[in-house]
């Protein structure tokens, strides 16, 4: 994607629509053209040159938008990190990234004098806020700058991000983005909803943008000129109050905010009627919580999907007017998915095992991990570490990771399944199996519930219901009721931390 070009194609075409709506403040193109371009030459005076770093540390907003263009404009690596980092996760990745300049929000549990001291090649901190001995003023900076003027030239394979999708705790795994792929979401997406996506649109973002899922909103902002409800965090109340104020087109969710929303006693009560498509991605459980929130918004096409971080998602969707739910679609035709085995042989129509992808899509590789972009691309094939199978007709279906994958006295059990299950009890509104530890079986299932407010079950009514519908060896060994099931910036439901509890 060349982002200069793109921008201003936005700027003759819209220069003055509304692009961006955020607490009430509306953006046009014309603004976001012209603070991206004193962004980036603020940055430019302040040492950033092409293929340097710049950590972006903030929660969704305008100003991350300006970051990210702004960052892409000098041919420079944009560095976005997960607002809820703590201090010593920031350090790692900033270190790791070997980020020159960080964008970030104060914050009260993060020291920025410490980030310094932790990060050498750290040498500047930029703020939303007064300028410090610490820090410079973004507003302030943008205030004072003129627009960039000359522009570097960028070729297709040079790296514009560094998505830290697991680098949290632990070793940092920096999956690299490409110039040639900030442009593949907007042209997948193009093509999975058919054209039915257009600058007259109003679209909803309620995802983080240092998740793929959060970007693609404004990958897909620049390249179609719609405008872009954008909240700060995903609000359930909320959420279902823009979509009714600003009669929104279209949305990409994961499962666990449709359940959220799916609970509100309120939920009946909002005119959803301008939806004409809605989406989720990221669990493979998901059709019985699209087909609950389809009943309140029946005109909407129902999409299911499938993608990573590092194939750059969208990869596949349910092509529209599909009512095959479960599948998570076809790919588009310049991206090959694949069912392999074990022996990396590809394996017959509905067998199951690992899905593997090709194509421009795949990144490049991990940054600064050699063994691990060796162990995950082999013979130009990424292996994602998903299993799944594909029917006859092309359909993929999403059975789980491979760490979802349980060995119960020999059986083969799929975490997902039992999940997909007990999600249709009336009294349950989330749930997440894991495996635990058996002595006699070698590991077994354990299910983890959220209840509907006010609803009351017992572990041997669920084990009953879960008999109706599960072979035996399938059926979770136990039960455990929680408040709430613990859950990363993205929404996902975050299985390790059960696991860990199971230790």
């Amino acid at each position: 994607m060349d982002v200069k070009q793109i921008l201003e194609a936005r700027l003759k075409e819209h220069k003055d629509k509304t692009a961006v709506i955020f607490r009430d403040q509306k953006i046009s193109f014309a603004q976001i053209y012209d603070v991206s371009l004193k962004l980036a030459a603020s940055l430019e005076k302040l040492g950033v040159r092409k293929s340097d770093k710049v950590a972006i540390y903030l929660p969704a907003c305008p100003e991350y938008i300006y970051s990210y263009l702004a960052i892409w404009l000098l041919g420079s690596v944009s560095v976005p990190l997960d607002f809820m980092l703590t201090q010593d996760e920031l350090v790692s990745c900033i270190a790791h990234s070997e980020a020159k300049i960080l964008i970030a929000k104060a914050k009260h549990a993060v020291d920025f004098a410490g980030l310094s001291k932790g990060a050498s090649n750290l040498k500047q901190i930029i703020t939303l806020g007064e300028s410090s001995s610490e820090a410079l003023d973004l507003h302030r900076l943008i205030q004072e700058e003129k627009p960039l003027k000359v522009f570097p030239q960028i070729s297709p394979k040079d790296h514009a991000i560094i998505f830290y999708t697991s680098g949290t705790t632990g070793k940092p795994k920096g999956v690299l983005i490409n110039y040639q792929q900030l442009g593949a979401p907007a042209k997948s997406m193009s093509l999975f909803v058919n054209g039915d996506l257009t600058s007259k649109d109003n679209v909803l973002c309620a995802l983080p943008f240092s998740h793929l899922g959060g970007l693609i909103y404004i990958q897909n902002l620049i390249f179609f000129g719609y405008t872009l409800i954008l909240m700060e965090r995903f609000m359930p109340v909320e959420f279902l109050k823009n979509i009714q104020q600003y009669k929104v087109a279209c949305f990409w969710i994961v499962p666990s905010m449709y359940y959220a929303l799916l609970q509100l006693k309120e939920f009946e009560t909002f005119d959803l009627s301008s939806l004409r498509w809605i989406v989720t991605f990221g669990a493979s459980n998901s059709p019985d919580a699209l087909r609950r929130f389809h009943q309140f918004c029946p005109g909407a096409h129902l999409l299911n999907g499938w993608g990573m971080t590092e194939t750059n998602a969208p990869t596949t969707v349910l092509p529209m007017g599909s009512d095959n739910i479960e599948s998570v679609g076809r790919s588009a035709p310049w991206i090959k998915v694949r069912i392999f085995d074990e022996q990396d042989k590809e394996v017959s129509p509905g067998q199951v095992g690992e899905v593997v992808v090709q194509g421009d899509v795949v990144t490049d590789g991990y940054y600064k991990d050699e063994a691990l972009t060796r162990e995950t691309i082999r013979n130009n094939w990424f292996y994602t570490g998903d299993l799944g199978k594909i029917d006859a007709q092309g359909f993929l279906y999403i059975v789980g990771r491979k760490k979802e994958m349980l060995k119960v006295a020999g059986e083969i059990v799929f975490e997902p399944e039992i999940e997909a299950v007990l999600q249709k009890h009336e009294s349950i509104a989330e749930v997440a199996v894991v495996g635990m530890p058996d002595k006699l079986r070698g590991e077994v299932p354990k299910a983890y519930i959220v209840l509907r407010q006010n609803a009351v079950i017992s572990e041997d009514d669920l084990r009953y219901f879960c008999k109706q519908h599960l072979a035996h060896f399938k059926v979770p060994h136990s039960f455990e009721i929680l408040a709430s099931l613990p859950k990363n910036r993205s929404g996902k439901i975050n299985k390790e931390e059960l696991r860990n509890k199971n230790q």
